[in-house]
C-alpha cells in the first residue's frame, strides 16, 4: 500500500509521530519532498534535537529556508526558546500590562519574569508557530516533523495548556475590571483585553484544524518491535482523547529479504510482530517500508524512500 490522500487540496496540516528511533523523520522529509512536486510545502521540525539539517545534508535553522535541488519545498527547524523570545517582544507591552495591572509586582519583577522559562510553553510556542505559518497562507502544505510521542503529545494538548494560561489572565483581569468599574461605573477593553481574545482564537484555530480530518492528518510511524508496537498503541489511544483520528500508518525496517542467514533470521524475527500490528491497527492503511542498506541522508537516498511511500 502507499500513503493515500495527502494531495487533497483541502488537507494542509500532515503530522509525522511515534517512538524514537522509528523514522519519523525520514517518512516526513520523503513526504515533503513528494508534496512539492504539486504543492508549495513548508517542512517543520519541532523536535528539540533537530535533524532535519542532517538527514537534508543543508543547514536550515529557525528560519524559513528553500531546501536546495527542490523547486516548491522549504523547511524551518522551530526553536521554541527564540518563538517565545519573538512572542514576548510581539507583546510585551500587553504582557507587562497585563501583570501591572493585576498582580502586587514592580518593574523589576516583571521583566524578570518575562525573561523567564516557562514550562510546557515549548509546545506551545511551537504550535502557535505552526498556526502562524498555515494562516500567512504561503504555503499549500504543512508536513511536521515532532520529537518522541511524549513530546508530539504534549504538541497535540499543547491549546489545552494556553487554554488555561489564558483563564487564569482572564481571572486576573476580572478582578481589575471589577475594581475600574467600581471607581468609575463603567470599562473600556484594552489593548490586553484584544490580546487575550486572539490568544482564546488562536487556541480555537488550533483545535479547529486538529480536529478536522479534512485539513489535519497525522500519521504514525511504527517498526516491527515490541516496544515500538506498544508506544504506537498508547500514543493511537491517546490522540483518540483529543478527537484525532489517525487513518493510515508507516511500518519502517520491515526486511526484505531472505537472501543470507542473518537476513531469513531478522525475517522471520519480525513476521509475528507484523501480524501483530496488522491485527492492532487493523483499521488503518499500512506503508511497509523496507529495510534499507545505506542510511536515509541527502536527497538521492530521500528520494528512494518516497518512491516506497507512494507506489502501489
Amino acid at each position: 500500500m502507499a500513503l493515500t490522500g495527502l494531495e487533497n487540496n483541502d488537507l494542509k496540516l500532515i503530522i509525522f509521530g511515534g517512538k524514537g528511533g522509528v523514522g519519523k523523520t525520514s517518512c516526513a522529509i520523503a513526504t515533503a519532498l513528494a508534496l512539492s512536486e504539486k504543492f508549495k510545502t513548508l517542512l517543520i521540525s519541532t523536535d528539540p534535537a533537530h535533524s532535519v539539517s542532517d538527514c537534508l545534508e543543508q543547514q536550515i535553522g529557525f528560519k524559513v529556508t528553500k531546501v536546495a535541488g527542490t523547486a516548491n519545498l522549504s523547511a524551518i527547524e522551530v526553536v521554541a526558546d527564540e518563538a517565545l523570545a519573538v512572542f514576548i517582544n510581539e507583546h510585551e507591552a500587553e504582557l507587562k500590562k497585563l501583570l501591572d495591572t493585576s498582580t502586587n509586582l514592580d518593574n523589576q519583577d516583571i521583566e524578570e519574569m518575562l525573561s523567564l522559562s516557562i514550562p510546557g510553553i515549548d509546545e506551545v510556542m511551537s504550535f502557535k508557530t505552526i498556526i502562524d505559518f498555515i494562516e500567512e497562507g504561503q504555503f499549500d502544505k504543512y508536513v511536521v516533523d515532532t520529537a518522541p510521542t511524549g513530546h508530539a503529545l504534549r504538541l497535540i494538548s499543547s491549546p489545552k495548556l494556553l487554554d488555561e494560561w489564558i483563564k487564569v489572565a482572564a481571572r486576573m483581569r476580572w478582578k481589575y475590571r471589577y475594581m475600574i468599574t467600581s471607581f468609575s461605573g463603567s470599562y473600556q477593553p484594552d489593548t490586553v483585553d484584544t490580546f487575550l481574545l486572539g490568544l482564546k482564537k488562536t487556541v480555537k484555530r488550533i483545535e479547529s484544524i486538529l480536529r478536522d480530518q479534512t485539513r489535519s492528518e497525522f500519521i504514525p510511524v511504527c517498526i516491527p518491535e515490541a516496544m515500538a508496537i506498544m508506544e504506537t498503541g498508547r500514543l493511537l489511544s491517546d490522540l483518540g482523547k483529543s478527537e484525532i483520528i489517525p487513518r493510515q500508518i508507516i511500518v519502517n525496517n520491515v526486511m526484505a529479504s531472505d537472501g543470507c542467514d542473518f537476513c531469513k533470521r531478522r525475517t522471520a524475527g519480525q513476521l509475528p510482530y507484523l501480524k501483530e500490528i496488522s491485527e492492532s491497527f487493523s483499521n488503518l492503511n499500512k506503508v511497509e517500508l523496507p529495510m534499507f542498506s545505506e542510511e536515509i541522508k541527502g536527497l538521492d537516498a530521500l528520494d528512494k524512500l518516497k518512491a516506497f511511500l507512494f507506489s502501489e
